[in-house]
């Protein structure tokens, strides 16, 4: 007898940029009470790539003799994936991307262009300018758009390593609100699409991974929960689940009812 692991096979492996993680859910470091309070939800969601708002970095901290966000990230246990939240044009966006190169953080990159502050929905034109020119100088790509399968395309097109659809918009908690689009999307693709944005609680991230998304991205959804750390850990399992069920393949949505037993003995 044979049992069903409790998480996807070893051999299951999300790879972004030629480089392996076993987590699929990537997480968010803004909006936490404190520092101490982020890193305990890190540890919790067992994710392994970490997003980080350079824009949002004090820089300047240490010279002050204090401590600024990335002094309690552990490198050793993360990957950095330094983000350009906040910029609104391409050219602040590719200046954010170099700044992390200079930093010594690395190439891999979550692109990231808005639109308006209202909003906050990505601008798919700057997004599409920005990721030709970072390609062209060796990042390695993940581009946050819209949930339109012709701008993913044009996206992966231009070089993008990943490409990456919001749920819904930035902070909303709507969750999924279009999954055909983002099924479109998948069947297009030829590399790994991530849901970004909009995730609010544990049901999001397991309806976006059963769709058979290679990950989700989510920060709001745990750093605003009562409780970030037991949130945390509901996206870890729920990200672990949803996948589990994607790859074991979901039965067929019927009309009518159709018996799991017998309707007549033996």
């Amino acid at each position: 007898m044979t049992t069903t692991p409790a998480t996807p096979p070893p051999d299951d492996k999300l790879v972004l940029g030629g480089r392996e993680f076993t987590s699929r859910l990537l997480v968010g470091t803004g909006k936490y009470a404190t520092f101490e309070l982020m890193v305990e939800a890190l540890e919790a969601s067992g994710c392994e790539i970490v997003t980080v708002a350079l824009r949002r970095v004090d820089l300047d901290a240490h010279a002050r003799g204090e401590k600024n966000l990335l002094d309690y990230l552990d490198t050793s246990k993360y990957t950095l994936l330094p983000n350009t939240a906040g910029c609104f044009t391409k050219e602040d966006a590719i200046t954010v991307c170099r700044l992390a190169r200079e930093l010594g953080i690395g190439d891999l990159v979550k692109l990231e262009v808005l639109s308006e502050q209202k909003t906050l929905l990505p601008d798919p034109i700057e997004t599409l300018e920005a990721t030709k020119v970072l390609v062209k100088e060796g990042f390695t790509v993940l581009a946050y758009t819209s949930d339109d399968p012709i701008m993913a395309r044009k996206l992966e097109d231009a070089g993008a390593a990943a490409v990456m659809p919001l749920g819904s918009p930035i902070g909303s908690g709507l969750g999924i609100l279009n999954p055909n689009n983002i099924a479109i999307i998948l069947e297009q693709a030829s590399v790994p699409i991530i849901v970004d944005a909009g995730v609010g609680t544990a049901s999001d991230v397991a309806v976006a991974m059963e769709l058979g998304v290679a990950g989700v991205l989510l920060n709001t959804g745990i750093a605003g929960a009562k409780d970030p750390v037991r949130m945390a850990r509901a996206m870890r399992l729920a990200c672990e689940a949803g996948r589990l069920a994607y790859l074991a393949g979901r039965i067929p949505k019927k009309r009518y009812a159709s018996a799991s037993s017998p309707l007549k003995d033996f």
